[in-house]
């Protein structure tokens, strides 16, 4: 009888605690998405003024992967573009090659 006495006043402790933990008595601390915004990191950059991109299309930026994806004016996905090595290899929206752009031998790699 005394075990469960105990352990009832430990876990009514425990949850006690976790709910004035939640009550956020103090400011809101910024979540990851803030914090990442107002970073003074670097940013990623690249380069994407040699790729070519369909007319019309609006052109999404993934500069991380350095790639770019293409939407139709509507916004429907419309194929991608990525660097691999010296070359641009551009995608439809299936998936399959559809151009391959070799870059000049001195080009910066990714």
């Amino acid at each position: 009888m005394r075990r469960i006495v105990v352990s009832t006043l430990v876990m009514t402790a425990l949850t006690g605690t976790a709910f004035a933990q939640d009550a956020g008595d103090g400011p809101k601390k910024p979540d990851m998405h803030e914090l990442a915004r107002n970073s003074s990191l670097p940013k990623s950059h690249a380069d994407f003024s040699r790729f070519y991109h369909p007319p019309g299309d609006k052109v999404i930026e993934q500069p991380d992967a350095f790639r770019l994806l293409f939407r139709t004016p509507n916004g429907l996905p419309d194929g991608y573009a990525e660097r691999r090595g010296n070359a641009v290899i551009y995608y439809d929206s299936t998936g399959k090659v559809t151009r391959v752009q070799q870059l000049p031998a001195g080009t910066d790699d990714p």
